[in-house]
């Protein structure tokens, strides 16, 4: 069967991997540094290239390739661009498509360490960004000026769970002649591909529901043409960014059970979010699958599903919050997400804790928020473990 032709479960069994000599069954782990090449003008060739074959692993690796193919063809993209880190993608990103005098416009509750690198190290170099309510497309026309440059989006948003029109960005942004950048991290290619909304790039940290494991750190770029493709991969080739080969086999592995992973936990998240959502000592609940959810409907036109990840605000602010990250038993008190055990954390003290006090503020990060990462256990432990910490407050 022709690979475009197979369903998604397929695709994440089979796309990406050439059988290689041996008849693996998984990809090999090319473990090596540097590729000897038969000849000096086979070498000429790879270095001209006029060949595909591999020279140094920083430039490329077999391993490393055929998660980059995997994962471009599960977002319906042109190429992937693995890299060491999530982080690692969004500076290639930075780096490949914005230079001095220009300006990003972006998502206010952006992922915290995208918008340090920006605000901390590109505006030393004279690049200039906005962040705003993006769910909001009349926030993001204000925001444009004739340097703009890039639009980047991240929906939904971490940890506040506003949700952005792709659709709405796509044609505005084509009406400037603006790149369009989504970071698809809370979402996987499982339940949204902005690519196929017309979105120019999109990223992840694969470190999340990409690898599913909570062992590795990795992230990814995939790009709509071939053009964008070639001038990220060459950033993030300069930069050192690239992937290490065992750290893409442990990712190749992970990825296959992306599917039944999400719609075990996104299950869970269904009902821990309706029990939140009902308990008193809760003041509000943001999860796409809520019909309370400003965003409701547009998360059911673009979305494939609402996800696993909610946040809600406690009555009682920081210190409610505390008490209730400090007794639960059966949830993580941890970063990340996207792994196969529940993880909880306070975004003000940890993820947005070098953002100044007014930029939380204008994000809607409050004390009291809490982020919840809902994992794959039996449901009824994880609501029975939120149901004895939340009495403690």
């Amino acid at each position: 069967m022709a690979l475009d032709k197979m369903g998604f479960n397929s695709k994440l069994i089979h796309a990406g991997a050439d059988k290689d000599k041996f008849g693996s069954a998984t990809v090999p782990i090319y473990q090596t540094s540097t590729f000897a090449f038969e000849s000096a003008d086979e070498g000429a060739k790879c270095f001209s290239g006029e060949s595909n074959g591999f020279i140094y692993t920083r430039i490329g690796n077999p391993t490393i390739q055929a998660l980059e193919k995997q994962i471009a063809i599960l977002e319906g993209g042109f190429g992937g661009i693995a890299t060491s880190s999530g982080m690692g993608a969004v500076s290639s990103i930075y780096m490949g498509l914005l230079k001095q005098g220009d300006h990003m416009v972006s998502t206010n509750a952006v992922y915290g360490p995208s918008r340090v690198v920006m605000e901390s190290y590109f505006s030393k170099f004279g690049v200039e960004s906005s962040y705003i309510i993006t769910s909001n497309i009349d926030n993001i026309k204000k925001a444009i000026k004739p340097n703009t440059k890039v639009l980047y989006i991240e929906t939904p948003t971490n940890p506040t769970m506003e949700i952005t029109d792709l659709k709405a960005c796509v044609a505005l942004a084509r009406e400037h002649n603006i790149i369009t950048v989504v970071d698809n991290t809370f979402c996987s290619p499982y339940l949204q591909r902005p690519l196929e909304l017309g979105i120019d790039v999109v990223f992840h940290s694969m470190t999340k529901f990409i690898n599913g494991h909570a062992d590795i750190v990795a992230g990814i770029i995939i790009t709509r043409t071939e053009e964008l493709y070639k001038i990220l991969r060459s950033a993030m080739v300069n930069m050192g960014c690239n992937m290490d080969p065992h750290q893409a086999y442990l990712v190749l592995r992970g990825v296959k059970t992306l599917a039944i992973r999400v719609d075990r936990a996104q299950q869970n998240a269904i009902k821990v979010a309706d029990y939140l959502e009902k308990h008193p000592k809760v003041e509000w609940v943001k999860y796409p699958g809520l019909k309370s959810h400003p965003q409701y409907e547009l998360a059911k036109k673009q979305m494939f599903g609402p996800g696993a990840m909610i946040s809600f605000e406690l009555k009682g602010g920081f210190s409610a919050g505390k008490t209730l990250m400090d007794n639960v038993q059966l949830a993580m008190l941890a970063v990340s997400l996207g792994g196969v055990e529940t993880l909880i954390q306070h975004p003000a003290s940890m993820t947005h804790s070098k953002l100044s006090a007014e930029a939380k503020e204008k994000a809607d990060i409050s004390q009291g928020l809490v982020r919840f990462a809902v994992g794959i256990e039996d449901v009824e432990d994880i609501i029975e473990d939120l149901n004895q910490a939340l009495a403690m407050i």
